[in-house]
Order: structure tokens, then sequence, then C-alpha cells
């Protein structure tokens, strides 16, 4: 994907908060940064999705929130679960973690089924599902395999990473996805992503997405870059 513009990185961001230890001073100040500086959404954990809704309201910024995170072991009903509390708390983007204990049984029916499960109930509100690879933990073929099986089931999105494993991003993760994905659904990197030329460079490798609590010093260093640029 090719940046001409500060304004259109911006669109391409998730701005992030997962602290468990966030407090709402601290959503209140991501939801003003998501602001001012335009980013597509933000995502915060699922107790402060209200809050971030009230905070975005009449914004055009979408809400997201994380289902069966960060470990993805929670079980289907309790991830449906817990999308339908979020939907009836105003977010419209689910990113949520596959059952990794399924993916290293080899039980892709099991995967298979959460993906469909999860998909209905968020696309029963017109929501957009990000589903959660978790590629540093998962062999190439595991990869695949499971990119796959959650574009079948209905991802909107394929994303790298949950940023809490050993492992975040990398460019040869977001390539292979993109291949896999190919113009079937959308790709989102995330996982230790923090500057201008990182972002920039998982764009170029096929990303529509990018994720990352390094948003603002992105942005300053984007902004930075273009204006030599113009000179």
């Amino acid at each position: 994907m090719a940046i001409c513009s500060p304004q259109a990185l911006a669109k391409c961001i998730d701005h992030t908060l997962l602290r468990p230890e966030a407090s709402a001073d601290d959503i209140r100040r991501l939801c003003a940064e998501a602001r001012a500086y335009g980013f597509a959404s933000v995502c915060v954990q699922p107790v402060r999705v209200a809050l971030a809704v009230q905070e975005l309201e009449n914004t055009g910024i979408a809400v997201g929130t994380v289902i069966g995170f960060p470990h993805g072991a929670s079980g289907t009903a309790v991830k449906v679960y817990e999308v339908e509390r979020a939907q009836e708390k105003g977010a419209s983007e689910f990113d949520m973690v596959i059952d990794l204990g399924a993916v290293q049984d080899g039980d892709w029916q099991l995967v298979a089924t959460e993906v469909q499960q999860v998909a209905k109930r968020v696309h029963a509100t017109g929501g957009v599902l990000k589903v959660i690879l978790e590629c540093a933990l998962l062999n190439a073929d595991q990869k695949r395999h499971a990119a796959e099986v959650a574009l079948e089931g209905g991802a909107d999105y394929l994303k790298t990473s949950t940023g809490f494993a050993s492992g975040g991003a990398t460019i040869e993760d977001v390539r292979l996805l993109r291949q896999v994905a190919g113009e079937r659904c959308k790709v989102k990197a995330a996982g230790g992503i923090r500057t201008w030329r990182a972002a920039l460079a998982m764009l170029e490798a096929g990303a529509d997405r990018i994720g990352c609590s390094a948003s603002v010093m992105i942005m300053e260093e984007a902004l930075q870059a273009f204006d030599q640029t113009a000179l």
C-alpha cells in the first residue's frame, strides 16, 4: 500500500491501548489522540469500550476491542458472549485470538467452527472481525492453514499478533498473509511496530492496517518526513 500523506497513514492505524492497568484518563487521552490525528480506530479492552464510544461519539472513528485475548483459550461460547457484550456497548471492530492449542493439535474443525460462530455474531451488526493468528507461535504451514481457515470462516482481516507473545509483526509474516489472503480479505500487522519506517515497511509488504500503541510517535515522525520531502 502506497502512503502519500500523513493523513493517509493515520487512516491505516488502529490506535491501541490494551495494558490491563490503563486508567479511564488513559483511555480519554487515547481517544483525544485519535481525534487529533484522525486514526481509523482505537482498540481497547472490553471493559473500556463504553468509555471510548462516549469519547468518540460523532467522530467517525471506530471503537474496537479484543476477544479471547491474549491467549485465545477461553472457548467459543465465551468469545461469542464477549462479542455480544462489546456490541451492546458500541464496539464495531473485534480482534479475536484463534484457539492456538487447537492449531497445535491440528484440530482445524474446531478452529473453523469457532471463527464461523464468532464471525456470524460480529457480522450480525455490521461489525468487522480481525482474526489474530499469533504468528510468532506457529510454523509456516500452520500460519498458512490457520489463515485459510480464518478466511473461509468469515474473517475480514488476518492479523499477525497480539503484541503479548514472544514476537510481533514481521515483514515475512505480513507477506505470507497477504499472499494467502489475496483480495479476499485485508491484513493487519501488529506487535512491536514503533517507528514510521517500520509502519511504512509493513504497509509496503501488504498490510492494510497497523495496530500499535506508539501511534503518536509514528505520526510525528511521518509529519517530519513528509515536511522534509516537501522542501
